[in-house]
């Protein structure tokens, strides 16, 4: 691929609309907290922490991830962490970003959600007014958690919901996707889609394309994070291409995690070429070994994307985005002056 074109979409404006907060914790970060927090690591060093990201599967990473988010205890942390990512996020040109964060994953261990969601706003709101970058947040349920669980988390969240109402817009499912189907939470995704927010979920990741049909049929989703078996079921493809359902793709956490063995492998051209409003984003970029830009560059070299194919990419971005109308507008014009330039 020619460098031009590659240095084209990596200066782009872009969205991320697929990127889980606690997973931006660099290993410097997480031992920088444990200490100011008093929290006893597995790991000795940094060095022996980055060596031990060596995922077999999905669960392998969750492990980790897990054990890295244990840091995180004060409104400060949420704050610092999310600060580092959105500073990043302006150096590959992401002008728009929407974020994942998983409650539980810190009431769990008595970190009120009200910390978690106060820090993580504040940067955002930061950011935004500092340097303009938007965003949005996504409260995430844990798939490998009883429904009770994440109903229980959202009636605990519905305060922070009415406080946050402009950044705090949707929720999401995540963690482990096998045995764990998008169905065991359509009463919890019932009462969010009756306040109005906006609805995603992780599936067709390790799960099969059943799991995609019933975050569409019973959650009623809006995105899929992931997606990319929907390659197997063909008539599932030309539903996500003629709804233009967007799925929010994470090239080298597939890599990483062993869903596909040779980014060469990868679904998103067929994808793309099928009509599906395919984007491109990080998932956990400290874990996975690269930011959205470095997603860019995978994908790109190892399939031979054209300018229209990386052109595409970027404006699904900014269109699947869960902003009004007039900003839509504002960012695709951004994009488009920019593509045209």
């Amino acid at each position: 691929m020619e460098q031009a074109l590659l240095n084209k979409i990596l200066k782009a404006p872009k969205a991320e609309l697929h990127m889980h907060i606690e997973g931006s914790l660099e290993p410097e970060q997480i031992f920088a907290f444990a200490r100011r927090n008093k929290v006893k690591l597995a790991y000795d060093s940094v060095e022996a922490l980055r060596a031990a990201y060596a995922f077999t599967d999905l669960q392998s990473f969750l492990d980790i991830y897990y054990a890295g988010a244990s840091v995180l205890l004060k409104a400060d942390d949420f704050y610092e962490m999310t600060r580092a990512y959105l500073d990043r996020a302006r150096a590959d040109n992401v002008i728009h970003t929407e974020l994942f964060f998983d409650p539980q994953t810190h009431t769990e261990r008595g970190v009120p959600v009200q910390a978690v969601v106060e820090g993580i706003e504040a940067a955002m709101a930061d950011v935004e007014r500092e340097h303009g970058l938007t965003s949005k947040l996504i409260l995430c349920f844990l798939r490998h958690l009883p429904e009770q669980a994440a109903l229980a988390a959202f009636k605990d969240a519905l305060p922070m919901f009415e406080r946050y109402g402009d950044r705090l817009v949707g929720i999401g499912l995540d963690s482990s996707e096998r045995n764990h189907p998008p169905s065991s939470f359509a009463r919890v995704f019932g009462k969010a889609r009756d306040r109005g927010l906006r609805l995603v979920a992780h599936a067709g990741e390790e799960g099969p394309p059943a799991y995609i049909h019933e975050a569409l049929d019973i959650l009623r989703v809006e995105r899929i994070d992931h997606g990319v078996r929907s390659i197997e079921d063909p008539a599932l493809v030309k539903r996500l291409a003629d709804a233009r359902i967007a799925l929010t793709v994470c090239p080298l956490s597939n890599l990483k995690l062993m869903v596909f063995d040779d980014m060469k492998n990868h679904s998103l051209k067929t994808l793309l070429d099928a009509g599906v409003a395919v984007t491109v984003n990080s998932d956990d970029p400290a874990y996975f070994g690269g930011y959205v830009n470095d997603n860019y560059v995978a994908v790109a070299e190892a399939l031979e994307l054209g300018e229209q194919d990386l052109y595409a990419l970027a404006r699904n971005s900014l269109e699947a985005s869960f902003v009004d109308a007039p900003q839509r507008r504002a960012m695709i014009g951004k994009l488009d002056a920019y593509w045209q330039g």
